[in-house]
């Protein structure tokens, strides 16, 4: 079952961001004191939820959520929605044009992260003299979060201000830049202690919390983003050896409603369709139960998509498929996990419904190029009658998938020179999708190309593919003329940060910004 996550009296405390002023000038208000409130296991478990509330906020938050932003600036998707100025921050950063510092939903990105941080930090600080039974696990938890918060910050941002203390005043917001070998440091030691005190899958009480094989798979990713591949091997291989993270048998069922939490999640956020949210009391710009992304990316209606016969519901048309996705699927024969991926317009046609650019503005549907999502689509059976059936879609982000840690461990093998080994992981994610495995002559740098391939297929619609360009060198080539520049590996650090953070001024933001 699935668990609403709800927020406590403590996350209220921390209305802190980056460098709020806020937390300056206004006193809390109606929260326990601190010099006791982590004395009683109860609140100590309650303030880890807290933390597991704001990691949601991060991927959930109507136009702005990391899910979202982070898979714009890809060759696998476009921003869509209506027009060109529909959410133009989006649209700069989809179209690598005019991103400014002040962009909303960069903007958004960052503050959620570090408030996630933030009472991450409260949490550790607070339990350090603790003997309280739950301590190591809550500690614990609050680093794979705290780890998990700057991975995503130093891949979109770099080099950012490694906060590790609450704030005690003003005068402590001000804080340098650490450099990303610095934040990966920390990553590791946070994710080390993790992984000691954690508990295996089949071990949580409740199927949202983080486990010791989450744990070890990050260590992987972190590593392997650092081309530390033997380092990365063993905590792989420990992952692979635990029986209770596999692949879901069938490709089609990755996404779907029955499998959520699942033997393939490693890291995913829940929702529900049972809060009966309708327009009057969605919280726009904060916390809902029920997933809006799912109906922001649904395709659009307004006569533009026609999904009768498809099992699907009309959304608002963000987020649709790159033609450069779908020839990719239709170039590898890869058609069962296409079909669980995107729709193209002849598909759609041949299920009953169609296509009339004329309803559109203009007569044209913006960044549509002949395929409609079905990874994450808007349907039917994900929502309820109660509310508003499109603001209660109950569909969960998989951050983190199984199918992910075997392409990853198939990359460091590949690097290491054990290319038998990664044609093995390789293979598993292959054969799960209809594919025979590669050639047993397949080495080097071309099964290295092959890994990347198989990697664009699998997690298309994710969010990794363009910090995957990024990392391997390939932005430049496989983004060319898209208006991509090398000043795109990074997003600008906001300028509300350089502006409230006493240590940071203009010299140090991204280049080219």
């Amino acid at each position: 079952m699935k668990k609403n996550i709800f927020l406590t009296a403590l996350v209220l405390f921390l209305g802190v961001l980056a460098c709020s002023d806020d937390f300056t000038t206004n006193p809390p208000e109606n929260v326990e004191d601190l010099e006791t409130f982590f004395q009683n296991e109860e609140n100590v478990e309650a303030a880890v939820i807290g933390i597991y509330d704001l990691l949601h906020l991060n991927y959930s938050r109507d136009w702005h959520s990391a899910f979202l932003v982070k898979q714009l600036p890809g060759d696998d998707a476009n921003a869509a929605g209506g027009n060109s100025s529909d959410q133009p921050q989006l649209q700069d950063i989809d179209d690598y044009t005019n991103i400014s510092t002040a962009n909303g939903s960069i903007e958004s990105v960052w503050n959620n992260f570090y408030s996630t941080i933030a009472l991450s930090n409260l949490v550790i600080e607070s339990l350090v003299e603790s003997t309280l039974s739950n301590k190591d696990r809550a500690t614990a938890e609050a680093k794979f979060i705290r780890a998990w918060c700057y991975f995503e910050l130093t891949t979109m941002f770099g080099d950012v201000p490694l906060r590790l203390t609450l704030p005690q005043g003003a005068a402590d917001f001000g804080l340098a830049k650490s450099t990303r070998a610095e934040i990966y440091a920390q990553i590791e030691a946070d994710l080390a202690d993790a992984i000691a005190n954690l508990p295996q899958k089949t071990a949580l009480a409740d199927e949202f919390r983080f486990s010791k094989g989450a744990a070890e798979a990050l260590m992987g990713k972190v590593l392997v983003f650092q081309e530390k591949y033997s380092e990365a091997i063993p905590y792989f291989e420990s992952v692979i050896a635990n029986s209770a993270h596999d692949l879901e048998p069938n490709v089609a069922d990755v996404w779907g409603i029955d499998t959520e939490f699942g033997i393939e999640s490693l890291v995913e956020i829940g929702f529900v369709s049972t809060s009966g949210r309708d327009w009057g009391n969605i919280a726009w710009g904060g916390r809902n139960e029920s997933n809006l992304h799912v109906q922001l990316m649904g395709p659009r209606g307004d006569g533009i998509f026609d999904v009768t016969g498809t099992g699907l519901l009309n959304g608002w048309g963000f987020n649709l498929p790159t033609a450069k996705l779908a020839n990719a699927f239709d170039a590898a024969g890869d058609t069962e996990r296409k079909a669980a991926t995107l729709l193209t317009e002849a598909e759609l046609i041949a299920a009953g419904g169609g296509v009339d650019p004329t309803s559109a503005t203009g007569g044209v549907i913006w960044d549509y190029e002949g395929a409609i999502r079905v990874k994450y689509a808007s349907r039917a059976e994900d929502t309820s009658d109660g509310g508003v059936r499109e603001l209660n879609y109950s569909t969960n982000f998989r951050l983190f998938r199984y199918a992910e840690v075997l392409l990853l461990a198939a990359e460091a093998y590949n690097k290491v020179g054990q290319d038998g080994s990664a044609r093995t992981e390789l293979n598993k994610v292959r054969n799960r999708a209809g594919l025979p495995d590669v050639s047993t002559s397949l080495s080097g740098t071309d099964l290295f190309d092959a890994i990347v391939d198989e990697k664009f297929l699998e997690l298309a619609h994710e969010g990794q593919r363009f910090w995957d360009l990024v990392r391997w060198g390939r932005a430049a080539t496989e983004l060319a003329g898209t208006g991509y520049a090398p000043k795109n590996d990074l997003f600008p650090i906001p300028i509300t940060e350089i502006d409230k953070n006493g240590e940071l001024t203009i010299a140090d933001q991204n280049p080219g910004y």
